[in-house]
């Protein structure tokens, strides 16, 4: 794991227009190359956080920092560069129904205005690379759900990401896909120097493959570490309450 820092969250809120905060004053940081697990329940503001990353929302307080970069200072053409950076796996999947295997992974690089030869090679060496060289002519379909998923990780690697964000990204899989999703993970982390931020609601997915761990309650940042010293030694009561949950 680097030493640098990936993002930081300073003095972070986030309040929607009908008044709803959904985060209020959430201050820690990602470092570069940590899988970061993001861990609360429903409503904690979790995926808010996630798409405060990609600048698909904007702070109401407060700021991110990618790479050194405050968001709020960020015109139209640089957010459009960051999100080339930031790579997003759903819990959904989000594939095309009307596009093969390649096609959905193709279709950031199309967009990026790639060029055919170079596109078709990355697409390929990315289904290779997540296991599933062999439906790239297939259609959604005819998938299970972690190949789907693998589908969804190629098309996130597509533009060559620093950073991967993964939203649920296992709660829709049964328990032995989401180990071998996590194992892909975890090696992509490794091999790419990849900085993943990992949201989910289940303990067990954040002691499985997290380096560090942020724990959200009703918008407020409730503590931030190491998994280990957060698992074997949290008195918060919100974290306790997770930790129950996953015995």
């Amino acid at each position: 794991m680097g030493d640098s820092l990936m993002i930081r969250f300073d003095s972070l809120s986030k309040r929607f227009p009908d008044g709803t905060a959904a985060l209020t004053d959430v201050d820690f940081a990602i470092p570069a190359g940590a899988i970061y697990g993001i861990i609360g329940r429903s409503g904690a503001g979790k995926s808010t956080l996630l798409r405060l990353i990609n600048g698909l929302e904007r702070p109401s307080a407060g700021d991110v920092v990618v790479n050194g970069a405050p968001l709020s200072t960020m015109d139209q053409p640089s957010l459009r560069a960051l999100r080339r950076r930031v790579g997003m796996i759903f819990q959904s999947f989000g594939l095309l129904a009307n596009r093969t295997i390649a096609g959905n992974v193709a279709l950031p690089l199309e967009l990026a205005g790639v060029a055919r030869a170079e596109r078709d090679a990355r697409v390929a060496a990315l289904l290779d690379r997540v296991g599933i060289a062999d439906k790239a002519d297939v259609y959604p379909s005819r998938l299970s759900g972690g190949q789907r998923q693998r589908v969804g990780i190629a098309r996130a690697l597509a533009t060559h990401p620093d950073i991967l964000l993964c939203d649920e990204a296992t709660s829709a899989l049964d328990p032995e896909t989401t180990r071998s999703v996590l194992d892909l993970l975890r090696d992509l982390n490794r091999e790419m120097g990849l900085t993943i931020v990992l949201i989910t609601h289940e303990m067990e997915v954040v002691r499985a493959v997290c380096d560090c761990v942020a724990v959200l309650d009703q918008g407020r940042l409730v503590e931030a570490g190491p998994v280990e010293a957060i698992l074997s030694g949290s008195r918060e009561q919100a974290t306790r309450a997770l930790l129950g949950d996953a015995r």
